[in-house]
């Protein structure tokens, strides 16, 4: 299990110091939420390429960086988040309307790419796409608000998701990894990779003001 944080609940002002402190504490993997204050629900603004480049710029070239952009226009604004650093685009299927095309042109850039998927979307559009992804991510939460509470109603749309990657890498295909992000904390980490999660997104469990980044991660490998 990868474990990465999101900086979403971090300060803002003390983003490098955040990022310097998860590193210290063994991170390798950062995760980055993009709201454009516009698709997501709750209208909130985060950040954008700048200040991506930036943590780039602070984390140096081996930390994975992602992207996950809750934005309207992910397909016409992909290579701003490229050009910044980030090693893997994630978009959300509900928000783009081609979405292979999307993929070949991040594959065409030396980027990864990835799908994202809400809660209630199906996944009748994400099946056929998994041959080419780098990494599918459920949404365990209604996207757009952090500290929201851990659904586990998706647990039968990620053990399918599981079974149809194990069965395309057994045939030889492309080794998708598959991430979650939602209210993932040290109490539930264990239930999630028990379904088959590889990756998990977590914010406040890993970011508050109750204990260092350091101490809740050790909570958290302990618990898994």
């Amino acid at each position: 299990m990868i474990v990465c944080p999101s900086i979403l609940t971090a300060d803002f002002c003390r983003l490098g110091e955040v990022a310097d402190e998860a590193i210290n504490a063994g991170i390798e993997w950062i995760h980055l939420d993009v709201m454009d204050g516009n698709w997501v629900v709750n209208k909130t603004i985060t950040f954008g390429p700048a200040l991506i480049s930036s943590i780039r710029q602070r984390v140096g070239p081996n930390v994975f960086l992602d992207c996950h952009l809750m934005i309207t226009n992910a397909a016409d604004t992909w290579k701003q988040y490229v050009d910044a650093g980030v090693d893997l685009v994630i978009a959300h299927v509900e928000a783009v309307d081609d979405f292979s095309t999307l993929i070949e042109n991040l594959h065409g850039a030396g980027c990864q790419a990835g799908l994202v998927l809400n809660p209630a979307t199906p996944l009748d559009e994400v099946l056929p796409l998994l041959p080419n992804l780098d990494l599918v991510l459920v949404m365990s939460v209604v996207p757009g608000k952090g500290g929201q509470s851990f659904m586990p109603e998706v647990e039968n749309k990620v053990r399918t998701l599981r079974a149809a990657i194990d069965a395309q890498v057994s045939d030889g295909g492309r080794v998708t990894k598959l991430m979650i992000d939602g209210g993932i904390k040290s109490h539930n980490i264990a239930q999630v990779a028990d379904w088959g999660i590889e990756v998990a997104v977590v914010g406040s469990g890993l970011i508050n003001n109750k204990a260092t980044i350091a101490e809740n991660l050790a909570e958290i490998r302990a618990a898994l």
